[in-house]
């Protein structure tokens, strides 16, 4: 088990790679009760056609990552796998996101039984027929539930607005349509590709010992046959720089218009992995911030001038082959919001950032990392997805402390081209 030492932050973090292909990462932190494992797959929404070397290449319908995560739960003894973890006094939990597919649990007692119900039901799928078809109708209704979301289908509308071809413009869920060609077939064919051990990491934090654990993981895994399985090849289509339209506009049942803006990466910006993706996502993090965040003049004024409110935000997400920032929330006026969203965010980047402007978010921001490192359950939850992006959570302070002015400055101009400009708005029923 390899050990790696992280002086900065005062921890020891374990890892080794199983003989099956399984990445382990161990963080035992003594001073902490509660311990958060997450065993996740390098699988997401957007992985909807695929080849392993040897098979042939294969397209499948569109929200069945996110189907296949909900079937996990369905084991072939009938016993509901959260009972499980609740009589070892476990919380569990799992996520779909466009990326990746996460099931994990939190404890403050019985470790190991908890960490062995996690990799049992994970590697045993029960499909049938009739429990898949059950389903349908269940995800359906979710589906439905989330197209009269207001804020989700804001969200949504964004991306839907900026990709033309990537399918991340398509809903983490599917549509009823698309969900409807879900067979079980099907669900073993993604879950035997994408849910091989080569395929996947598992981490825990907490008061762990970090040799007991990993035999016991090891002792799990051996227990298991796992045939060798060469890298997966994802295909997407050629994504355009141009969005896909200016504007997306609907209208909803809610009493105010919700807004949301932002700007599509072009080709040149995504792609990228390791310590280049998480300098990107730095910067672009800090010019958001020194730009529309809530000490901004910008947000200030609009604030004053009662076109947001407390809701309104931004953020940014970048991943290997698409990335976007996106601001907006509440509007009483959003027309005039856009207008001067129009007019002001240009004069700001002809002006560009001052010294003390990016002084004061860029230690803003290793002050909210710093936090966040105390937090166990923050560190679960960020760590893999850093991780399949070849780079390291624990990486960050340090970057933050290298990134310099002329970084973001340089970062803003990249970024804020008007021709990757998207619109989402959610506007009231018509009287």
């Amino acid at each position: 088990m390899h050990k790696i030492e992280l002086k900065q932050v005062q921890e020891t973090l374990y890892h080794e790679k199983l003989d099956n292909g399984l990445e382990v990462y161990l963080l035992p932190r003594s001073g902490f009760s509660k311990t958060y494992a997450t065993f996740t797959t390098k699988y997401g929404s957007i992985d909807n056609t695929f080849q392993v070397p040897g098979k042939e290449k294969i397209s499948v319908p569109d929200g069945i990552a996110h189907f296949l995560e909900h079937k996990m739960f369905e084991q072939e003894s009938g016993e509901d796998v959260f009972q499980q973890f609740s009589r070892q006094g476990a919380s569990a939990n799992a996520f779909t996101s466009f990326t990746r597919t996460a099931y994990l649990f939190s404890c403050t007692e019985n470790v190991e039984q908890n960490i062995n119900i996690l990799l049992n039901y994970v590697q045993s799928p029960y499909f049938t027929d009739q429990n898949v078809e059950k389903e349908k109708g269940i995800i359906g209704q979710e589906i439905r539930m989330y197209d009269d979301n207001p804020d989700w289908r804001s969200y949504f509308g964004l991306i839907e607005a900026m990709y033309q071809e990537h399918p991340v413009k398509i809903d983490i869920a599917g549509t009823v349509e698309s969900i409807a060609k879900i067979t079980k077939e099907t669900l073993y064919t993604c879950y035997e590709t994408f849910y091989h051990p080569s395929n996947m990491l598992l981490f825990m934090v907490g008061p762990i010992d970090p040799q007991q654990m990993i035999t016991l993981i090891k002792e799990n895994q051996a227990q298991k046959p796992f045939k060798p399985q060469a890298e997966i090849q994802r295909f997407f289509e050629k994504e355009p720089d141009e969005v896909a339209q200016k504007v997306n506009e609907m209208r909803l049942s809610v009493g105010v218009s919700k807004v949301m803006c932002g700007f599509k990466e072009g080709r040149e910006a995504v792609g990228k992995t390791g310590e280049e993706l998480l300098k990107q996502e730095l910067t672009t993090s800090i010019l958001l911030d020194v730009m529309i965040g809530s000490g901004s003049e910008l947000y200030q004024s609009l604030y004053d001038d009662g076109l947001i409110d407390d809701n309104f935000g931004f953020d940014y997400s970048l991943e290997q082959g698409y990335g976007f920032s996106m601001m907006g929330g509440d509007s009483s006026d959003p027309d005039r919001f856009l207008e001067r969203i129009q007019k002001e965010i240009p004069a700001f980047v002809e002006k560009g950032i001052s010294e003390d402007e990016f002084e004061r978010i860029r230690r803003k921001k290793i002050g909210q990392s710093l936090r966040s490192l105390n937090s166990s359950e923050s560190i679960a939850n960020q760590f893999t997805s850093y991780r399949f992006n070849d780079s390291d959570l624990f990486r960050i302070i340090p970057l933050l402390e290298e990134i310099t002015l002329e970084d973001v400055n340089q970062r803003m101009i990249e970024h804020i081209q008007w021709n990757r400009f998207a619109v989402s708005l959610v506007r009231p029923l018509q009287s």
